[in-house]
């Protein structure tokens, strides 16, 4: 069995390969090819002493597909909570508190011919790629071929990602503004970008000048609040979310009128929408404006069962809803793949994982 760091996993896995195998699971789980437990997040009143009110938070999913061959399991064990903002803003936040001032999340990939277990993964690095190369396949298949201003909310880890992955599937963008709370976050972050990329990235001021004459709107954050007004949105808009509610926290990235205002609705999982009550997405049906049939998924979308954009000026919002264990078990084998080919990684004797009786 071997067992891979972030640092090792980032020298092997790219953007494409990331985006390639997730297609490919997508289109499996919509085609009945795979399978999928939504995830599930359990508190427990266990304090933190240094930070009052982050408490103990596990979170698991699992699943797999058949070109994988794998099952994986991806497990948080977390401290939770939210903070507030010099602005007033809340956002959630997880800290530090393993040994060392580090976080514990891992994902355990076995085989589903000979049930072993194959390999023990960091999953902060696939956990960002992953995100991001899914909010792309949304602006890729749902975005109008002309935009050229792109708005970003977030200047954090998972912003970086669907920065990069913007310029992926949309190389022709040549001008994202990014908005974020912090002004010196987004102004540093916006520098960043610029110099590694080459491209024009500017820090606004205001969560408006992120939306209007912006034809792809994207927010990578943690908020705990809308990012901004959906009256603001203008027509032919593609708006990407990737917050939405868990059964612990209420959590929003888009408000009302953004979902209403929706001509094309996709999420990635609806069975996630139902478990974990995410009344966001649900608010349009709630409200009688649509019918829980016009919410699509990112699958249907990929291999044609649910339309796509039929007029430059409809609204699209994808709801990126969920991490999904069928992500871990596409990504996760592929960069095995890749690790195993380089010899990276430490192997531990597999032996100590299996058992002379049943379980």
């Amino acid at each position: 069995m071997r067992i891979l760091n972030n640092s090792e996993i980032e020298q092997v896995l790219t953007l494409e390969d990331c985006m390639e195998v997730l297609e490919v699971a997508y289109r499996e789980h919509a085609s009945g090819k795979s399978a999928n437990r939504p995830r599930n997040h359990t508190m427990f009143p266990v304090e933190d002493k240094r930070y009052p009110g982050f408490h103990f938070r596990f979170k698991s999913q699992e699943g797999g597909n058949l070109s994988s061959g794998v099952w994986a399991l991806r497990i948080t064990s977390d401290m939770a909570g939210v903070e507030t903002l010099a602005d007033g803003t809340k956002r959630r936040r997880l800290i530090p508190a393993a040994r060392g001032n580090t976080y514990v999340g891992l994902i355990t990939l076995y085989s589903m011919e000979t049930l072993e277990p194959l390999a023990v993964l960091h999953d902060s690095y696939i956990q960002k790629l992953r995100v991001g190369a899914t909010s792309a396949m949304g602006i890729r298949e749902l975005a109008n071929p002309g935009a050229r201003v792109s708005g970003l909310f977030g200047s954090g880890w998972q912003a970086e990602a669907h920065l990069r992955y913007l310029f992926l599937v949309r190389p022709q963008i040549e001008e994202v503004r990014v908005y974020s709370p912090t002004p010196a976050h987004r102004k540093s972050f916006a520098k960043q970008w610029s110099d590694k990329l080459g491209k024009l990235i500017i820090a606004v001021d205001h969560p408006k000048e992120a939306v209007e004459g912006c034809q792809i709107v994207t927010c990578a954050t943690a908020t705990m609040e809308p990012c901004f007004d959906g009256n603001w949105l203008e027509p032919g808009t593609h708006v990407t979310a990737i917050t939405s509610p868990d059964r612990t926290t209420y959590r929003c990235e888009l408000d009302d009128t953004a979902f209403d205002r929706a001509d094309i609705l996709i999420a990635l999982s609806k069975e996630q929408i139902e478990y974990d009550h995410q009344v966001d997405i649900m608010g349009p049906v709630k409200r009688g404006l649509k019918t829980w049939e016009e919410i699509g998924e990112l699958g249907d979308l990929l291999i044609g069962r649910f339309p796509g954009r039929k007029d430059k000026n409809q609204i699209s919002v994808f709801a990126n809803n969920t991490g999904m264990g069928l992500q871990f078990a596409a990504v996760g084998a592929r960069t095995l793949a890749l690790a195993e080919a380089k010899g990276l990684g430490r192997e531990v004797p597999t032996e100590w994982f299996v058992e002379e009786t049943t379980p």
